[in-house]
């Protein structure tokens, strides 16, 4: 058997890259993984003169390139993400929160979905069509007890909640002047957007 060259180690590893980014759910990290894959596969055929491969990988590159820098240009812009307040009784939304219960377990382990038409408000982030993230919000006085805080996998390497948080005077016009995360949530995210920790919650003045 032939010992593997740098270059069999060069289009391998492309490959492997371009494949792995196929399997993720995440949309930044699969675009990021596929432009890595591009690239190297690119240099590959460049390097063996395929040109049909080197133009298709260019092809590639370009396109990925193009759409990540959309997806990063975009990822705080609210003509692109938008709040929308739906009643906590809402039959798609309950259907969406049953089917994603095993992964919202994961990160909030104390939300319980069959108890959703018992929150006091909820609102949706959309882009475009698309429904990003859900938070689901109890009042308490002027304060805004955050019940769910859920995005889809795809948006995870975004932070849609910032909408509901920083860019939407919709808590304001309900009279909230404060947000109190729950002590269960799992994410880290907060301090990003404005919150600060108090103890094992995270507080956002508004």
């Amino acid at each position: 058997m032939a010992p593997v060259t740098w270059l069999d180690a060069l289009g391998w590893t492309g490959t492997a890259i371009l494949v792995i980014s196929l399997m993720q759910a995440r949309v930044l990290r699969f675009r990021v993984l596929n432009l890595a894959g591009s690239v190297l596969l690119l240099a590959f055929n460049g390097l063996l003169q395929i040109w049909p491969m080197v133009a298709l990988n260019a092809l590639l590159a370009v396109i990925n390139v193009w759409f990540t820098v959309k997806l990063l240009r975009t990822r705080h812009d609210t003509a692109t993400y938008q709040v929308v307040q739906v009643r906590t009784d809402d039959g798609l939304l309950e259907h969406l929160l049953r089917l994603r219960a095993e992964d919202i377990a994961e990160h909030q382990p104390d939300f319980d979905v069959g108890a959703l038409a018992e929150r006091d408000y909820a609102f949706v982030v959309v882009a475009e069509t698309q429904l990003v993230g859900v938070v689901l919000l109890d009042g308490d006085g002027d304060t805004a007890v955050v019940r769910l805080d859920y995005v889809l996998p795809a948006y995870r390497d975004f932070t849609p909640g910032e909408f509901v948080w920083r860019r939407s005077s919709m808590l304001a016009e309900h009279g909230f002047r404060r947000v109190l995360t729950s002590p269960q949530m799992v994410d880290d995210y907060y301090p990003h957007v404005g919150f600060r920790r108090e103890g094992d919650r995270f507080v956002l003045d508004l």
